[in-house]
């Protein structure tokens, strides 16, 4: 049997076209990226749109045409229409692998992998994984600390190394919460007699950046988030720091930082005010999904039955939950305010059952 062609859909978003990267060189075969562009028309639900090109801006998007491939790796909702597109231009043939969420009902898919935070429910296509697909290597670290340790060996320890995240579609990190931020950091780093190493990333806006820069006094190193930079410290940060503090709003952030096994404090802030106040907020409140099998009443008993089905449809996402997050990383050892000092392998690595079981779509075929 010759070796699965898979192609591998990019989108926006850096960090999920790194996971889904890795995820398609993990798996050894021969891959195709394919960067989409959408235009106006994604935002209509992928259950109206089918298997579709309509919300491509195909002028800036990457020609999809024959020959097909045996598999097709995307991620979240926009690349729904364009990824069942393929495969029903392939006669039924491709299969389709998708990342986080799709908002569109899971049995389009042949295998969706997902992080606790998106809430999706229990199914036999669905692979609960803990972390991130993108894992940095021992030797990425290891290197970057041998380049940078000479520049930041003025600073005193411990080293606080602050990791800020930015703007999604749960938090908005502004000025006034950075600045908030950067004396948090620099009050704990005080109390320790060390340094703060401020790092911010792709999402953080130039103001909050600003922000945040001004706020951390005393002994700090600051680096401003630049894209291709090959000189960003962000690697060296995870292998040289004593400590570190983690803005809530991001799953890879802090699963790099916890993974070292060095305390790991989480900055959090509220959720957008649209998040907090929608009716889709108050009604998750009013029925979180851990309990709906507790609910008691018609009513209650009704609207979550609904509201299951809404998702099941992909017409409505569940709210992002950090927190829930947080929580199992706490109970399964990988995130703690003490730490052990010692870097932290999954018990479970990810990465080899996400590949396992897309092997396991080709098993007996050809």
């Amino acid at each position: 049997m010759t070796e699965p062609t898979v192609w591998v859909l990019l989108g926006k978003g850096a960090g999920g076209n790194a996971q889904m990267l890795y995820l398609a060189e993990a798996l050894g075969w021969p891959f195709s990226a394919k960067q989409l562009v959408y235009n106006p028309l994604n935002l209509f639900p992928n259950i109206l749109l089918g298997a579709s090109m309509v919300s491509l801006d195909r002028r800036h998007s990457a020609t999809l045409e024959p020959p097909w491939p045996d598999l097709v790796i995307a991620a979240s909702r926009r690349s729904v229409p364009a990824a069942r597109w393929i495969r029903h231009r392939s006669g039924g043939r491709t299969r389709l692998v998708h990342l986080f969420h799709a908002m569109a009902p899971l049995q389009w898919f042949d295998l969706v992998i997902t992080t606790p935070q998106y809430g999706l429910p229990q199914k036999d296509n669905v692979l609960q994984i803990l972390a991130p697909l993108n894992r940095i290597s021992r030797q990425q670290i290891d290197g970057a600390c041998r380049r940078w340790a000479p520049h930041l060996a003025d600073l005193p320890h411990p080293w606080l190394a602050l990791l800020a995240g930015g703007n999604s579609s749960s938090y908005i990190l502004d000025a006034a919460v950075a600045e908030r931020l950067g004396r948090e950091a620099t009050g704990y780093a005080a109390k320790l007699g060390g340094s703060v190493l401020v790092t911010t990333s792709p999402r953080t806006s130039p103001a909050a950046a600003e922000a945040l820069f001004n706020a951390v006094q005393g002994p700090a190193y600051r680096y401003r988030w630049q894209p291709d930079d090959p000189d960003n410290p962000y690697y060296a940060f995870l292998g040289l720091a004593d400590r570190f503090m983690v803005t809530a709003d991001s799953a890879s952030l802090v699963i790099e930082a916890a993974l070292t096994g060095k305390p790991v404090s989480i900055f959090d802030w509220p959720l957008r005010l649209s998040r907090r106040c929608s009716p889709k907020a108050w009604l998750y409140r009013w029925l979180p999904s851990a309990n709906r099998n507790r609910t008691s009443g018609r009513v209650h008993r009704s609207l979550a039955h609904g509201l299951e089905y809404l998702e099941e449809l992909g017409l409505i996402k569940p709210p992002r939950d950090f927190s829930r997050y947080h929580a199992l990383l706490r109970e399964r050892g990988l995130l703690s305010d003490t730490g052990s000092g010692t870097p932290v392998t999954l018990r479970d690595d990810d990465m080899e059952r996400a590949v396992n079981a897309i092997r396991r779509l080709f098993e007996g075929a050809g």
